[in-house]
C-alpha cells in the first residue's frame, strides 16, 4: 500500500497562516496526501498560541510540531499537555510540559511522528537527540511509518541524523532554519530525507523578518522588537510516498506553493 505525507515547514505569522488555510487543503488534494504534519512554532512570530494551533487543526494539519519556541507563548502548555495531536521535541527534560511523540491508528495502517531538536548552536536545555532517537524506537509500539521533524540548525547535525536513522524510520525532513533545501533523497537504507523543509511565510524576507530590521543588526545595530514582514507568502515543504510492506519511503518531492506578488 502507497501513503503519502506531507510535511510543512515553520508557519510565520499571521500572514503566513492565512496562506496555510487558503492552500492547504487544495494542495492535499492535488497530491493525494493521506497524513499532513505542520511545524507550527513560528505563528506568532516567535510561538504558537491556541487559536492559530487550531486554526492550523482546521486548516488540514493531522499533527502541529514545534522546536526552540515552543515554549515562548506561555498560553500554549496546557494545549500540550491535553492535545496528544500538538509535539514538542522528545528530547526536552522529563519537566517539561507535553509530549514529544505520537502514535495514531489510521485504520490501514498506523503512524508514529517524532519531534527532536537539535543542540548544535541551539544552547537549551536538551538531551542529546540521537540518544533520544534511540530511547524512542526501542521503547515505542511499532508503527507502520516512522516520521521525525529534527528542528535543527546545523546542516551537519540534520544530515548526521539522516545516516544515523537510515533504514529505522520512513521519513526525515529538518525544520528550524526557514531555507528549503535542495537535496531530497532517499537515503542508502531506504529513508526518505530533506535537510530543510522551508518556511511558510512572507518571501521577502529574512527567514520571516524584514530585511531592514535584519540587516540593521548585521550592522550592529538594534533589531528592535521581533516582526514579521508582509506581502506575498510562499508555503514550503516536502512531499513523501511511503511503502507499508517495508514502511520505508520510494519517492520525494519538494513543495512550494506561492502567492502571487
Amino acid at each position: 500500500m502507497e501513503f503519502r505525507v506531507l510535511a510543512i515547514g515553520d508557519v510565520v505569522g499571521e500572514n503566513g497562516l492565512d496562506l496555510l488555510v487558503r492552500r492547504l487543503r487544495p494542495l492535499k488534494r492535488e497530491k493525494q496526501v493521506d497524513f499532513t504534519v505542520v511545524n507550527g512554532e513560528n505563528a506568532a512570530g516567535l510561538g504558537l498560541f491556541p487559536a492559530q494551533a487550531e486554526e492550523i487543526f482546521d486548516a488540514g494539519a493531522d499533527v502541529i510540531t514545534l522546536g526552540n519556541h515552543t515554549f515562548d507563548k506561555h498560553q500554549i502548555r496546557p494545549m500540550l499537555e491535553e492535545n496528544r495531536y500538538l509535539l514538542r521535541p522528545a528530547n526536552y527534560t522529563a519537566r517539561a510540559p507535553g509530549r514529544g511523540t505520537g502514535y495514531y491508528d489510521m485504520g490501514r495502517c498506523s503512524v508514529r511522528v517524532i519531534s527532536l531538536q537539535g543542540r548544535v548552536n541551539l544552547n537549551y536545555n536538551c538531551d542529546n537527540p540521537f540518544t533520544a532517537a534511540d530511547r524512542i524506537l526501542k521503547e515505542a509500539e511499532r508503527a507502520t511509518f516512522t516520521l521525525v521533524d529534527f528542528h535543527a540548525e546545523a546542516t551537519s547535525e540534520k544530515l548526521a541524523m539522516g545516516y544515523y536513522l537510515d533504514g529505522r524510520i520512513s521519513a526525515l525532513w529538518g525544520t528550524h532554519t526557514h531555507v528549503q533545501t535542495a537535496d531530497e533523497q532517499i537515503l542508502p537504507r531506504g529513508t526518505g530525507y530533506l535537510t530543510d523543509a522551508g518556511m511558510t511565510g512572507p518571501v521577502h524576507s529574512v527567514i520571516g523578518m524584514p530585511a531592514e530590521q535584519s540587516i540593521e543588526g548585521f550592522l550592529g545595530g538594534l533589531r528592535g522588537r521581533h516582526t514579521v514582514a508582509g506581502g506575498a507568502c510562499a508555503l514550503h515543504g516536502v512531499l513523501f510516498t511511503l511503502e507499508s510492506g517495508t514502511g520505508l519511503c520510494t519517492a520525494v518531492e519538494r513543495i512550494r506553493v506561492a502567492d502571487a506578488g
